[in-house]
């Protein structure tokens, strides 16, 4: 069963959720698409961590403290080369929150192709279970909470009806001179989230919360750029 080991990693750790590589390895077992990504322990690694990834790339430090990295300083983007990643590292070290927080290492990984903000999420709901929810990225979610929710498992029925009842629709159509998203890529990242044999379903015992955000989706894929899961109580 995809996602087994990390989470019986986790719980054997005492952890309350999965790391982001663990989170990743998770989508990723249910065939949603992650970018390439490797753990480096400290910035002495970022020259053999260069030589196997592909730039621009971003840097996240990976702390069971630390659950909103952005929020603590805890990510860079565009990186290009292994000076810029160690002086991410050590500019990371002297964040306050960073620095009194335990580090597993850094997270390095390849950036995804432009495109639109899209998340996916879940959560387990007392009453009707596992819940999924998809919206558009950046003010839509943060500030106009452009979302729908549904009760898993969901259809390609429920997945179609979620996209068009979100009020950001037309910009996923590629309207004001976007381009499109594709919305084949969307449905198929939802139905592996939250249909029959997703990863809602699959784990319902064990995922309290999913945020899969963002979603970058171009014209013609979609790539899941963060993930952040929370675990039921054991």
């Amino acid at each position: 069963m995809p996602g087994t080991d990390e989470i019986a990693e986790a719980r054997k750790q005492g952890r309350a959720a999965l790391d982001e590589l663990a989170g990743k390895r998770l989508l990723a077992g249910f065939g949603i698409a992650v970018p390439r990504s490797l753990v480096m322990p400290d910035a002495a690694g970022a020259a053999a961590a260069c030589a196997k990834l592909t730039p621009p790339l971003a840097l996240k430090v990976v702390s069971p403290d630390i659950l909103h990295k952005s929020d603590v300083g805890g990510v860079k983007v565009r990186l290009r080369n292994a000076g810029e990643i160690e002086e991410a590292i050590r500019t990371m070290m002297l964040r306050p929150e960073i620095a009194r927080a335990r580090i597993d290492g850094f997270l390095l990984e390849e950036m995804a192709p432009a495109g639109q903000e899209v998340v996916i999420g879940g959560l387990r709901d007392p009453q009707f279970g596992p819940l999924v929810m998809v919206g558009l990225g950046g003010v839509f979610v943060e500030v106009l909470a452009d979302i729908s929710f549904r009760i898993c498992p969901i259809t390609r029925l429920d997945a179609e009806e979620m996209l068009d009842e979100l009020k950001g629709a037309p910009l996923l159509r590629g309207a004001r001179g976007r381009k499109p998203a594709s919305r084949e890529a969307i449905l198929d990242a939802l139905l592996k989230v939250g249909g029959k044999d997703g990863l809602l379903m699959t784990h319902a015992d064990d995922i309290a919360e999913a945020d899969i955000n963002p979603i970058i989706v171009s014209e013609h894929a979609a790539v899941a750029v963060d993930a952040r899961f929370l675990l039921t109580k054991a």
